[in-house]
């Protein structure tokens, strides 16, 4: 096709001494069959391609499809998910900012907020492990330290395929190496995370970054841009190769070119993270910034277009003016490159000079690279070449929505305990579950991340259900955990998404905190499969079933869907990042159990086995209902748990979850070294049942005075019962089997070790 004639357009940058005139020549459009052939190489359907088509009144420049395919994807886009998560509640009137922003924001007093997100990186670290999982931690640094939030705990949530799997063990090191050296370099403790392994990760393992900061309630940054000709700015690291189409590879499943994928996945500096860290935290002291963005999945593309969406901006774009770590770059890679450790701001008129002073003592590159207007359009420029001249609208908040066909999971029947016969008794099992992939100590992973740089951890990794972080130059903490159940999602996604939920507002309320609101990472296959979209749409009505009874919003989040390799999806896994506060952070709690006491059971035990750990490590069985949640009764059991905390008269808590009481008792015991001796169960209650299954809303108190305990939980209509009493260096079964401590810690920290092969 012919090039359009030359058209002149003066090009204004903020800095002195560039205005200059520039020829501006459009690139040529893509001839048809070449544009429906890269549309498709890009991930857009064919139903998309003619949308973009119809917008554009034309064929797309190569730039032109490329903003499209990215914004469009699945990752950036949500396109499957946007009309379930509406139904999430988000709202709360200690909710500051909820879904919308690069984090969530809530009120915890004092005129402090916590800002927090979570946010897969699963298919970088599949292919990648290292870098895919080090480059994940940099992305939600920066989504919260954008926020205004000075960053002070990161958490992760990972799963994992079999650990004797072709490729797993490789996986699993890569994971958690790149979590730890990107953590400790930058500075930020990673402080809590759950781990599970089962099969169906072997092809596609999940890795779910979480981070939490600290701001001024009053001192918020958002992406909204606003003020016609104020200009862009480019800080940060320079734009490489690197990452270029991340966002669409994010958003298919996996085959056998796994290889071919390796230049999609990002490289990171931790180093250069935290220079940007303090380098934004200065500026953000002024009063110069007006908007601002990571550029993260699909880079500058996906920030510049949502900062001047938001804002119902238009914005041009000088490529030739962003900073470049590679020769000869084209406009394609500079606007769809997902290097790391950069952000784009929008910046008051006349602030530039005083950005750049501070960008450039951090060592850092600084360039006005473009403007804000009212034309509502994105427009680039490079080298003299207009490469894109598009509507903003379409591209920001009008890509295609689905509504895709569901198909609901089958209900699975209620197994009954008395049903189920005991192969091994209480002790033999006990052992078994401790060293199992899912209950075995973490210590290895732990050990390998700094949770106690900064000094203001309260509760390491392994000490308490929630960590716990105090605010510097504050007596408050943070508390803050992540949580779900994969297989019982498996099972019953509605009942194992209020399951997820439920677990984490019982873990922060473990330790003492008040739960305050959730992130979300919602990490399932393929959504063009009705069972996979109905999984999704059942776990998110029992999300909101549960947020909305225990007070817990929703206020920011991750969608990861096309998580299959070869057609096999991963288990569905919402994960949740919970977060509260405590007032003092000296009253928080932990597990471990105290030289004496007694031990209290507090909620109701039926035995349910039903897709208990004990069911398929000791019987062999993968099956039956998961075990129901009563939000009620969590509410109720819960909110007295963490009044009897508060009131000073818990010495130690821990939620009973998987691996049922026994397990949780055996952890209390190993997180001090000393023992206990239990009383017997219930009649009628099968003594496997009752000691291993995972009925929900409970929790394990050691207490000073168990009678006194039990008359309060009995006069507020909280189940409670006498379990036995702390003391010694053994556990001490009902039976009159004696385990020692010692023996159970051995088996329960050599497991992880063994699985990796390492000493």
């Amino acid at each position: 096709m012919g090039r359009a004639p030359l058209v002149l357009s003066l090009h204004k940058p903020a800095l002195p001494g560039h205005l200059l005139p520039i020829m501006t020549a459009p690139a040529p459009l893509l001839p048809p069959e070449r544009a429906a052939q890269l549309a498709a190489e890009f991930g857009l359907k064919p139903v998309e391609y003619e949308r973009v088509l119809a917008i554009l009144g034309r064929a797309p420049r190569l730039v032109e499809l490329g903003l499209f395919s990215v914004m469009w994807s699945e990752h950036c886009s949500y396109k499957s998910s946007r009309v379930w998560l509406r139904e999430l509640p988000t709202k709360a009137p200690w909710v500051i900012q909820g879904p919308g922003e690069n984090a969530g924001v809530v009120d915890i007093g004092e005129g402090l907020a916590a800002v927090f997100k979570m946010e897969s990186h699963n298919h970088p670290s599949y292919i990648e492990p290292y870098n895919g999982a080090a480059t994940g931690v940099g992305g939600i640094l920066r989504d919260v330290f954008t926020m205004g939030a000075r960053p002070i705990a990161n958490l992760n949530a990972l799963r994992f395929g079999a650990p004797d799997a072709p490729r797993m063990k490789r996986i699993i090191d890569g994971v958690v190496r790149g979590i730890g050296g990107y953590g400790n370099c930058v500075g930020v403790p990673t402080v809590g995370g759950e781990v599970n392994f089962h099969p169906r990760y072997n092809g596609n393992p999940l890795v779910n970054a979480m981070t939490v900061g600290i701001a001024r309630a009053d001192r918020i940054f958002t992406a909204k841009a606003t003020g016609i000709g104020n200009p862009v700015v480019y800080v940060g690291s320079k734009t490489g190769r690197d990452g270029i189409h991340g966002a669409t590879m994010a958003s298919a499943e996996f085959s056998a070119d796994l290889e071919e994928k390796r230049p999609t996945v990002q490289i990171g500096d931790p180093f250069a993270e935290k220079l940007l860290i303090e380098a934004c935290m200065e500026l953000m002291a002024t009063d110069a910034i007006v908007a601002i963005q990571d550029m993260g999945a699909a880079g500058l593309t996906s920030s510049s277009v949502e900062m001047a969406g938001k804002g119902g901006m238009g914005i041009e774009l000088e490529l030739e003016a962003v900073p470049q770590r590679e020769e000869g770059m084209s406009a394609y890679e500079m606007m769809l490159s997902e290097s790391q450790e950069r952000m784009l701001m929008i910046l008051k008129p006349g602030h530039e000079a005083e950005a750049e002073a501070i960008f450039r003592k951090w060592e850092l590159d600084f360039a006005v690279i473009g403007k804000l207007t009212d034309t509502g359009r994105i427009v680039i420029r490079h080298k003299g070449v207009l490469e894109a001249d598009i509507p903003l609208a379409p591209l920001e908040s009008e890509a295609p929505l689905y509504r895709r066909p569901i198909a609901e999971t089958p209900k699975q029947p209620v197994l009954a305990a008395a049903a189920i016969p005991d192969p091994v008794g209480l002790a033999p099992a006990l052992m078994t579950l401790i060293a199992c992939p899912d209950l075995c100590s973490r210590r290895w992973i732990w050990d390998q991340y700094d949770s106690l740089v900064n000094g203001q951890t309260v509760q390491r990794p392994g000490g308490a259900d929630a960590a716990v972080v105090r605010i510097e130059d504050h007596e408050r903490a943070l508390a803050m955990t992540t949580d779900c159940t994969p297989r019982y999602c498996l099972a019953d996604p509605e009942e194992g998404g209020k399951q997820a939920v439920a677990e984490a507002w019982r873990n922060i309320t473990a330790v003492g905190a008040l739960p305050l609101a959730i992130t979300d990472n919602m990490n399932f296959g393929n959504p063009e499969k009705p069972e996979i979209m109905g999984q999704f749409a059942s776990a998110l009505r029992g999300m909101a079933a549960a947020c909305l009874a225990l007070d817990f919003p929703v206020v920011s989040g991750n969608v990861s869907l096309y998580n299959e390799t070869e057609g096999r999806a991963i288990l569905p896994t919402p994960a949740i990042g919970g977060v509260g506060v405590l007032e003092k952070a000296a009253q928080a709690v932990g597990l471990a159990m105290l030289a004496k006491g007694d031990l209290v059971l507090i909620g109701e035990t039926q035995g349910w086995l039903g897709q208990s750990l004990w069911l398929r490590e000791i019987a062999g069985r993968e099956e039956g209902a998961p075990p129901p949640v009563d939000l009620a009764a969590e509410r109720r059991n819960g909110d007295f748990v963490r009044g009897r905390i508060l009131a000073g008269e818990v010495l130690a808590s821990h939620d009973c979850a998987d691996g049922g009481l026994l397990v949780a008792l055996a952890e209390m015991a190993m997180g001090s070294g000393i023992g206990a001796k239990l009383a017997s169960a219930p009649d009628g209650i099968p003594a496997h049942g009752f000691w291993f299954g995972e009925d929900q809303a409970r929790y394990m108190l050691a207490v000073a005075d168990g009678a006194a305990l039990i008359a309060k939980a009995r006069a507020a209509g909280v189940p409670a019962r006498l379990i036995g009493s702390a003391g010694g260096g053994d556990l001490v079964l009902p039976d009159g089997t004696a385990i020692s401590v010692s023996m159970l810690s051995a088996a329960h920290e050599s497991a992880l070790p063994a699985l990796m092969g390492v000493q």
